[in-house]
C-alpha cells in the first residue's frame, strides 16, 4: 500500500544571525588561543552557511544587559546549567512544534479531526507532558490520538519517525500522521579550543518541520512524495563510533563531530546505499545513477562535498541540500525535512534518495518517488489489486 508525505511545513525562531556574527562571538572568547581562533575562522568561513536561526536572542544585542547565554558588555558567552537550558528548550520548542504542526494542517489536505497519530522528534531537550501532548492540546486533536516521541537519536532521527508513520498508515489506510521535528541546537553552543567543539559551533542551528503522512492518495493536482523503501546501516565495528556522539553534560549537551566524519562517510557511502537500491532491480543495476533527485543531510559542507564526489552527483542534484545548509545551517533531525519540502514538487515517478548520518556512525536512507494527484490514485488502486492477487 503506497504511503505519502503530503505536505511539510516549517517554523523558525525569530532571530537569524549572519554566520559572521556567531564567528566573531566564538573568536572573542578567552578560552580560545591563537591557533583555536584561526581554526574557528576557517571553520566558519568554509562552512557553506550564510545564516542560522537561534532561540538565543542576545548575541545581536550589543548594548543590552546580560542574558542567560551571553553578556554583551564584555562579549562573554555564559555557562548556564543543563537544567536552565532545558527550561528554555521547553518553552521555545513547544512554540515551534505547535506553529509547524498548525501550518501543516492549514496548508495540507487534512483537518485536525483527521489526525490519528502524532510523532515528535528531538535530541536537544526533554520535558513531560511532552511536545506530542502540547500539539494535541493546542490544535484541538482528539484525546485518543496516538502519541509517540523519538528522542536523542541525533541527525538521522526523522527517518525512524517517517518509518513509524508509514507503518501506522499501512496498518490503517485511514490513518493520518503528523511527524514534527524540532531541534534547538544553539542552546548547547559552547566555546572551547578543541576542534570538535569549534566545528559544532560553526554548523548547528535551530528549526522545526512538520510532515503530514497518509496512505490516502494526493488530491487532483497536488504533489506528494511516495515513501517506497527505507534502510538503516552502520559503518563497520570500530569505525566512526567515537567520531560522532552526543552526551549530556552539566553545562549543556556536548557534541562530538570529528573532522574525520566526512572521510568515513566517503569511504562507506556506496556500500551503505546498496541495500536500499537492491529493493528495485532497475536501480540495483544502474546503482545510484538511476536516481534523479537527492536529499543529503548537510552535517557540514565537507560531508556534502564527499558524498557528491563519491557518487558523482551533479551540482543541480546537490542544490537542495546545499541551499538548506546555506540558509539554515545544520538543524539536526529537522534538516532532512527542510530538504524534502523543497522536493515535494518532484514530477510523477521520478525518484528521490534521502539520507542522513548520526551517532554510531549510523546511516539512515529512504527511497521516495514524486506523486501527483490522479496518477497517484491510479497507482494506489494498482497496488491494492496486486495485494488482492497475492
Amino acid at each position: 500500500m503506497p504511503v505519502y508525505i503530503h505536505d511539510i511545513a516549517l517554523a523558525l525562531p525569530e532571530t537569524a544571525y549572519p554566520q559572521s556574527v556567531i564567528r566573531e562571538v566564538i573568536k572573542a572568547q578567552p578560552e580560545l588561543d591563537r591557533l583555536a581562533k584561526r581554526l574557528a575562522g576557517a571553520a566558519f568561513n568554509g562552512s557553506g552557511i550564510d545564516q542560522r536561526y537561534s532561540v538565543v536572542r542576545e548575541f545581536a544585542d550589543k548594548d543590552g544587559e546580560a542574558g542567560l547565554f551571553y553578556d554583551p558588555a564584555n562579549e562573554r558567552m555564559l555557562t548556564p546549567s543543563t537544567g536552565q537550558r532545558n527550561i528554555v528548550y521547553a518553552e521555545e520548542a513547544t512554540r515551534l512544534y505547535v506553529e509547524a504542526a498548525r501550518k501543516a494542517l492549514e496548508d495540507g489536505p487534512f483537518e485536525a479531526a483527521d489526525i490519528t497519530h502524532v510523532i515528535t522528534v528531538s535530541c536537544t531537550g526533554f520535558f513531560a507532558p511532552g511536545p506530542d501532548y502540547a500539539i494535541v492540546r493546542a490544535l484541538g486533536l482528539g484525546g485518543d490520538v496516538g502519541r509517540y516521541h523519538v528522542g536523542f537519536m541525533g541527525c538521522y532521527a526523522a527517518f525512524p519517525a517517517l518509518k513509524m508513520a508509514k507503518a501506522f498508515c499501512q496498518a490503517d489506510p485511514e490513518a493520518a500522521v503528523l511527524v514534527v521535528s524540532a531541534e534547538l541546537c544553539t542552546l548547547h553552543m559552547r566555546a572551547a579550543p578543541d576542534p570538535d567543539t569549534i566545528i559544532a559551533a560553526s554548523v548547528f542551528a535551530d528549526g522545526c518541520a512538520a510532515a503530514l503522512v497518509s496512505a490516502r492518495p494526493p488530491a487532483q493536482g497536488r504533489h506528494a512524495l511516495r515513501m517506497d523503501h527505507f534502510e538503516t546501516t552502520l559503518t563497520p565495528p570500530g569505525v566512526g563510533e567515537a567520531e560522532m556522539a552526543w552526551t549530556i553534560g552539566d553545562q549543556g549537551y556536548e557534541m562530538v563531530l570529528s573532522s574525520y566524519v566526512p572521510s568515513i562517510i566517503e569511504s562507506h557511502i556506496e556500500g551503505a546505499l546498496s541495500p536500499l537500491l537492491d529493493h528495485e532491480p532497475a536501480l540495483a543495476d544502474a546503482r545510484h545513477a538511476g536516481v534523479e533527485h537527492w536529499a543529503i543531510h548537510p552535517g557540514g559542507r565537507s560531508i556534502l562535498d564527499k558524498v557528491q564526489g563519491s557518487l558523482k552527483l551533479s551540482d543541480a542534484q546537490m542544490a537542495p541540500s546545499r541551499e538548506v545548509l546555506r540558509q539554515y545551517g545544520n538543524m539536526s533531525s529537522a534538516t532532512i525535512l527542510f530538504i524534502l519540502r523543497d522536493l515535494l514538487g518532484t514530477p510523477e515517478g521520478e525518484r528521490v534518495c534521502a539520507m542522513a548520518f548520526g551517532p554510531g556512525l549510523t546511516v539512515e536512507m529512504g527511497l521516495l518517488s514524486g506523486a501527483v494527484g490522479a496518477a497517484a490514485t491510479q497507482e494506489a488502486e494498482r497496488q491494492s489489486e496486486l495485494a488482492g492477487v497475492r
